[in-house]
């Protein structure tokens, strides 16, 4: 039975630049080493990093904190030495433009969803649906079992989306280049389709964005922000996560026509809100609680923890509220209220916040903030780096300097603070992103609107255990998670 291809198929084009120099698989990878001194009283507002600590490494390095116990998940960065997905090493390139223009396509489409829904809410009328959930695809993964007998599959997971979906067999239509092989429903023991008329088949438009289509079985379809796309049978079959976390008739897509820039990861983890997501469908064990640590540079290594495991990586996690909005019932809503730059607060009015909303993502690569908001932290970045050389724009980042062939560069903490005096001290290799050898560039953008939704994204939270307490709604940042 054939599914009609009803998407483009986007090509990701690899390209070999300078910028592989300072680019292994992330926009902001670097081993990140700051000099003595610079946690001293007078530099205790301030990072002090060796210059040449910025080119990445190479070769794995695995953190041992948080992914040594047993059931937890590793995470690593999908383009760094770590990852599963490159098992041979291979050489491969990456272009930093590519990365934050994907990264835009994400945020564009989280912010459309999001103001679309609140068009329908002020005017009381209903909009057609679009052609998918359009959040695109994270980067970093995580290694999962998929059937009877457990078949290992490395998957991309993301806090932005719902549905759980891998590529199989005998992929109708198309299948894009997997590192492991294809899982093949019918080696499975457990695997069934989900009828047409069920409840489960009915939920996917709320979480897809897609009505289910039936082939005598129940069809989904979702598209991301990239243009990136997954359609296929909706089934469930056992899932595990680890040798004790084991969830017998999980629901998740089973892929006939998939394309896109899902590099050669099997699928996507749904890490949402929505019934549909991992997180609801194994709530009865976990109780809707999760964390996850994202490593600082791309050559070590993270985890993913579930229930009681989470929030126990780092000591002193602070908790500030985990808020829900109407605008966008899947995405997880905190109160951001405030920054502060080397030790000054800004003068930021907090309804800068209130207007717009913060969501934390684990999807998009760098953080976004009202206009009025980033405008103050660019002013207040540039001042305290203004004994740098300035240097040209890099796409969304318009503020970078020339480190000038100095051994040593000096850079301001940057603190995010939260309802509750919850405060986000960000790590510094979430604070500047190394576009090339003379620009080194602030890691934030703002957003062209007031009222589009600001965005917390990866950069700004690695090194953090991240929790989740959804059922408690509470979200934490414990420091050192993984560091």
């Amino acid at each position: 039975m054939a599914i009609t291809r009803t998407h483009p198929f986007f090509c990701f084009l690899l390209s070999s630049s300078l910028l592989l120099l300072f680019l292994l698989g992330s926009c902001n990878n670097y081993r990140l080493v700051e000099a003595s001194g610079g946690q001293t009283a007078n530099n205790q507002h301030h990072h002090v990093i060796v210059v040449n600590s910025l080119i990445p490494a190479s070769t794995c390095s695995p953190s041992l904190k948080g992914s040594s116990r047993s059931r937890t998940l590793q995470v690593v960065h999908k383009n760094g030495p770590c990852s599963p997905l490159d098992l041979q090493k291979k050489t491969r390139s990456y272009n930093l433009s590519q990365i934050l223009g994907q990264d835009e396509q994400r945020v564009r489409s989280i912010q459309s969803t999001i103001s679309q829904q609140q068009l329908v809410e002020d005017s009381k009328a209903k909009i057609p649906a679009k052609s998918g959930r359009s959040f695109g695809t994270g980067n970093y993964v995580v290694t999962v079992g998929f059937g009877t007998p457990k078949r290992d599959l490395s998957v991309v997971f993301d806090t932005g989306s719902d549905l759980t979906w891998i590529q199989c067999q005998p992929c109708v239509v198309s299948c894009y280049q997997q590192t492991e092989p294809i899982f093949n429903p019918p080696t499975s023991s457990t695997y069934s389709n989900i009828s047409c008329g069920s409840a489960e088949c009915a939920q996917l438009k709320s979480a897809t964005g897609n009505s289910p289509s039936c082939r005598s079985t129940c069809i989904y379809a979702i598209q991301y922000g990239d243009s990136s796309y997954s359609i296929g049978y909706f089934g469930r079959d056992t899932l595990s996560l680890t040798s004790s976390d084991v969830f017998p008739n999980f629901q998740f897509g089973c892929g006939q026509d998939n394309e896109g820039l899902f590099g050669s990861a099997a699928g996507l983890l749904g890490l949402g809100r929505h019934p549909v997501s991992l997180v609801s469908q194994s709530a009865t064990k976990f109780g809707k609680k999760f964390s996850y640590c994202f490593p600082p540079v791309s050559s070590s290594t993270g985890f993913l923890a579930f229930g009681d495991q989470a929030g126990t990586s780092s000591s002193g996690v602070k908790y500030t509220s985990l808020l829900t909005d109407s605008r966008g019932p899947s995405f997880y809503f905190a109160s951001l209220n405030g920054i502060s730059v080397g030790g000054q607060r800004l003068s930021i009015p907090t309804t800068v916040f209130t207007s717009s909303g913060t969501i934390i993502d684990s999807g998009t690569v760098i953080t976004r903030l009202p206009p009025a908001a980033y405008s103050a932290l660019r002013s207040a970045f540039r001042q305290a780096t203004s004994s740098y050389p300035s240097a040209p724009s890099y796409s969304i980042l318009d503020t970078c300097f020339n480190p000038g062939g100095q051994s040593t560069i000096r850079i301001p903490k940057i603190v995010l603070h939260f309802a509750g005096g919850v405060d986000l001290d960000v790590d510094a290799s979430g604070i500047v992103i190394l576009a090339s050898s003379s620009q080194l560039c602030l890691a934030f953008a703002g957003n062209s609107s007031p009222s589009s939704v600001a965005i917390l994204g990866n950069t700004q939270q690695k090194t953090f255990e991240v929790v989740y307490d959804v059922a408690g709604g509470k979200l934490g940042f414990g420091a050192g998670g993984c560091s």
